[in-house]
């Protein structure tokens, strides 16, 4: 028996996926980062509309890890653990704050974020409705995952 080999079109122009435009619009909020250790961005996008942006960093009018110093690094603490102990609000969190900032409905949405979101930024993302994640790089957090896996929220890594 003959197989036969499907022939895959080429792509007829250099545009990006739409998967892969809106990573790059987050891998750009990411450089705005004042984080000392990793430079993270996120966005919600809905109907292929871009909706907020977020980075890392400390809370709008505080000093910035970047004039005082990381906590963090002072205190050996491992990425992944005691997310508490940090200045800084994660990119997934601050995307999540603009949106509610202003009025802006994220359900059924898609966030993209530069790193996988940890289990705590995890839980919000689900509660606030959104129903896809899109990653560029991993985060030592398995709980996350196996958090995302039981709420059905979809992860696409690209």
């Amino acid at each position: 028996m003959r197989s036969i080999k499907k022939k895959i079109p080429a792509k007829k122009d250099n545009r990006p996926s739409w998967d892969e435009y809106f990573m790059e619009i987050a891998r750009l909020v990411a450089q705005r980062s004042t984080c000392l250790r990793r430079k993270v961005g996120a966005i919600i996008v809905k109907d292929k509309h871009v909706l907020a942006t977020g980075y890392n960093g400390v809370p709008s009018g505080l000093k910035h890890c970047l004039e005082i110093g990381c906590i963090r690094i002072k205190n050996k603490i491992p990425s992944g653990q005691r997310h508490e102990l940090c200045r800084g609000l994660h990119a997934e969190m601050n995307v999540l704050i603009q949106s509610a900032k202003f009025g802006v409905s994220i359900e059924n949405s898609t966030i993209y974020s530069t790193t996988h979101p940890c289990i705590l930024c995890a839980k919000m993302i689900i509660n606030a409705g959104i129903k896809k994640v899109v990653i560029r790089e991993g985060y030592p957090d398995e709980d996350a995952v196996e958090m995302f896996k039981e709420a059905g929220v979809k992860i696409k890594k690209i």
